[in-house]
């Protein structure tokens, strides 16, 4: 018997250490949802990288700008020969001269640097599309993360109850054991149920903390994260009306329509290929000593045409590359508006299941808790078995885990059609 009791003692004692393990390492910092996002969209390294690709757009734009406005250089030269040139007291070339021009040059007539000008402001606006889109994207993974670290938490804590329940049978059959009542095969049961629990409850554990990793990494945060409280998401009242300001509040939709319309006018603008480009050129000079046969100020006008005659079909091959990329823009902005439109069928249909099958899973839970204490009273006075505890405990902990289930599911339904309809974030 004392032997019997020292070996219980261990067990008991090693349950408990097991139990200290099985908790999920703490995090070092908890969020709210709305911190997490805003964290992320604003840190993340893929929207800081999207911010670059604008200020790189801007700088396309302002050279292209550039080359439609007029330049102005200025040149300095000296030159020394070993010796002058002279006729009767007249300097003909001065041993030493010193030059400065000014050139002032202009384009009177460039349809294609004007045409250039404003791709390049289409440009820029599809690079500040591209930055919301990615921060559209960041927002979504990260609440996505977000509830991840809920759902995984919410097992968790269903292991741990189920834990607790099979421990309170093993102390009961041990008691039962030790007063002479039980049986040693009861014993063993409850205590491999003890064992099993605390195998998923590990396994919980470390799922808890590998979701606030990756919480932290996508609000880069060089440490694991924690949720602070469940978020809100309030779906709209009436679907239909936000499906259709849809297209003008999505931004991957707003960033189709601006690729197609920035392909659109480099394919239109492909005339302008064809005309001719005027440019002048102004250049006034100045010469330091003057000679018999240069005066020291002068100045001169240029004026250059230039009409392409003979490319050998260039021009007309960039012209079929452009429609080509005119046309794959229009597919895509096709295919993308249509998976919009399922996106939100699917989640619209995706939140009422859930909410059904919610209503169920806690039904069924609050059953299988309750089926948990009629058996453990059952078998507490002789008239069930162990093996139906057991049963009941591990129906019981399906149960709960389909609850946690459900709710992860339907925040995520409802997550799913704020975005699809672009209410999010």
């Amino acid at each position: 018997m004392r032997k019997r009791f020292l070996l219980a003692v261990l067990i008991c004692a090693g349950a408990a250490a097991a139990a200290r393990a099985g908790e999920p390492p703490a995090a070092t910092e908890q969020m709210t949802f709305h911190q997490a996002v805003a964290q992320a969209v604003q840190r993340n390294p893929s929207v800081q990288q999207a911010a670059a690709e604008i200020l790189r757009a801007q700088a396309l734009l302002q050279q292209a700008r550039s080359a439609t406005l007029p330049s102005l250089d200025g040149t300095v030269s000296n030159s020394t020969l070993n010796t002058g040139v002279s006729f009767n007291g007249i300097t003909a070339q001065p041993q030493n001269q010193t030059t400065m021009t000014v050139s002032l040059s202009a384009l009177l007539y460039a349809p294609v640097a004007w045409a250039e000008k404003t791709q390049a402001a289409d440009n820029a606006h599809v690079a500040r599309l591209s930055d919301a889109e990615v921060k559209r994207q960041v927002a979504v993974a990260t609440a996505q993360a977000y509830l991840a670290v809920i759902a995984r938490r919410r097992i968790y804590d269903a292991d741990v109850r189920a834990r607790d329940t099979a421990k309170a049978h093993y102390e009961l059959a041990r008691t039962q054991l030790e007063a002479g009542t039980g049986s040693r095969l009861n014993e063993l049961r409850a205590q491999q149920a003890v064992s099993a629990d605390e195998v998923l409850v590990q396994q919980a554990a470390q799922s808890v903390y590998a979701a606030q990793e990756a919480l932290g990494v996508l609000v880069a945060a060089n440490h694991a994260v924690d949720t602070d409280g469940e978020p809100t998401l309030d779906t709209p009242a009436s679907v239909p009306a936000a499906q259709a300001a849809m297209p003008g509040v999505r931004t991957d939709l707003l960033l189709a329509t601006a690729r197609v319309q920035a392909a659109r006018r480099v394919y239109d603008d492909s005339w302008k290929d064809r005309l001719p480009s005027v440019s002048a050129l102004f250049t006034p000079e100045d010469i330091e000593p003057a000679s018999a046969f240069q005066k020291a100020r002068s100045w001169r006008l240029t004026i250059v045409g230039s009409v392409p005659i003979f490319d050998g079909g260039l021009r007309s091959a960039e012209k079929a590359q452009r429609l080509a990329l005119l046309d794959e823009q229009q597919y895509q902005q096709q295919a993308d508006v249509r998976q919009a439109q399922s996106d939100v069928r699917t989640a619209e249909a995706a939140v009422k299941s859930a909410e059904q099958a919610l209503v169920s899973a806690r039904a069924a839970a609050e059953q299988a808790r309750q089926v948990v204490q009629i058996v453990d009273v059952s078998f507490r006075a002789g008239a069930s078995t162990n093996i139906e505890v057991i049963d009941a405990q591990q129906a019981s902990l399906d149960a709960d885990t389909a609850a946690a289930q459900a709710e992860d599911q339907l925040r995520e339904a409802k997550l799913s059609l704020l975005v699809a309809l672009g209410l999010f974030p």
